[in-house]
């Protein structure tokens, strides 16, 4: 099929397209990467009256650092983050996550802010995000603000943007070295919508115990999901039985959907297993100093 009839826009600055944004109304959509856009409006699932077209907006697509923060503008391609060497240096997990969305095509277009403004809960990157404490520059009309990944991700497909704001960057603070992480996921086949994933990180005080953990969950539920009781057991503990425990933790704290790809039963119980690996290799690479 063929998308309806739409007016095309190309602003080269954010300010153009914010305003722009603003004109257009609620008939107006933004157009990123367009890797599930597109699709949509090729259906007719969505028919925006104005397309505006982000790809030359100049100055949101850089990947730099500051002295406490990796800042990666929104239009950043996932191959991009995947492979830069800031990314892989400071936040494995993100380029670790990256790797995993669809196929090489789709990671040369894909874009980072339109992966999070899409919000769909089984998404690798606000999983990703949630669990390594992001927060997201808006702009709008009324100028900037920052929102955390925790209160930016409301339900499904639904986040803390306004319809007259744009998602311009996205902030990480710099992890605390020997922090270990972990990534893993669960699609029928490589490329496929993960049926489940799961984000976690570990720090270990020089006793071995567990200082500081943090562990989220994509297609838990309507939302990516911080596991806070699981994190919380693992504080101040340590070996494979606090790890199995707060596995189980996560699995339960989890409401996945039950759909033609997966009931949700089994895909609790995935969250266990994936939770109990991902927090393994963590622990590992603490211990490492990886």
């Amino acid at each position: 099929m063929k998308p309806a009839r739409f007016e095309y826009l190309a602003p080269t600055s954010v300010e153009e397209a914010v305003s722009l944004l603003v004109e257009g109304g609620e008939d107006a959509k933004l157009l990123a990467g367009g890797q599930s856009l597109v699709p949509l409006m090729n259906l007719r699932l969505a028919q925006p009256s104005v397309l505006i077209d982000l790809n030359k907006v100049e100055g949101i697509s850089s990947i730099t650092e500051s002295e406490d923060a990796v800042v990666i503008g929104s239009m950043a391609r996932h191959r991009a983050v995947a492979e830069s060497e800031v990314v892989r240096r400071f936040l494995p997990l993100l380029a670790e996550s990256a790797g995993h969305i669809g196929y090489p095509a789709i990671r040369a277009r894909g874009t980072i802010g339109g992966s999070i403004a899409h919000a769909d809960p089984v998404s690798e990157f606000p999983c990703a995000c949630l669990c390594l404490h992001a927060e997201f520059v808006l702009t709008g009309p009324a100028g900037t603000r920052q929102v955390r990944a925790e209160d930016f991700f409301v339900s499904y497909l639904t986040t803390a943007l306004s319809p007259d704001e744009i998602l311009t960057e996205v902030r990480f603070p710099k992890p605390s070295p020997g922090l270990g992480w972990g990534f893993l996921e669960l699609a029928r086949k490589t490329g496929d919508f993960a049926l489940a994933a799961v984000a976690a990180t570990v720090a270990l005080s020089p006793d071995g115990t567990c200082s500081e953990a943090s562990i989220a969950v994509a297609g838990g539920g309507d939302r990516p999901l911080r596991m806070v009781e699981a994190e919380t057991m693992l504080k101040g503990n340590q070996g494979d039985d606090v790890i199995a425990r707060a596995a189980t933790a996560a699995a339960t704290s989890s409401n996945p959907p039950s759909d033609i790809h997966s009931s949700g039963d089994f895909r609790r119980q995935m969250i266990e297993v994936l939770t109990r690996r991902v927090l393994t290799a963590a622990w590992g690479n603490a211990r490492r100093g990886e």
